[in-house]
């Protein structure tokens, strides 16, 4: 409560705090460093699908092939793709789909 009567006896310098904030967020966000695509050691992606009420083969015809066709024309230098879709346990029906991919690092 003592914020709301301090911005009321002094209006002025929470709009000056609220233009220096304005002004300051681009300059910390044009600073702020990052990186799109990062240095990944690890040669090998895998990939969990897990959806219910599709059998394995309907898994595979719509997700699974889907991404393996995707994953080969986006990605380069892949060694191996290596795919599993089965059934869920007990009675419900559920399928999971498992991918593994190896990718053969370029050397800079």
């Amino acid at each position: 409560m003592w914020i709301v009567r301090v911005a009321l006896d002094r209006p002025y310098t929470f709009i000056v705090l609220a233009l220096l904030i304005l002004i300051m967020s681009p300059v910390a966000i044009l600073r702020t460093p990052t990186d799109i695509f990062p240095n990944i050691n690890i040669p090998v992606i895998a990939v969990a699908w897990q959806f219910t009420g599709l059998n394995p083969e309907e898994m595979e015809g719509r997700i699974t092939t889907g991404f393996e066709r995707v994953l080969t024309t986006t990605v380069d230098n892949i060694e191996h793709i290596e795919s599993t879709t089965v059934s869920g346990q007990s009675s419900s029906r559920s399928s999971c789909s498992r991918m593994r991919t190896s990718i053969r690092p370029t050397r800079r």
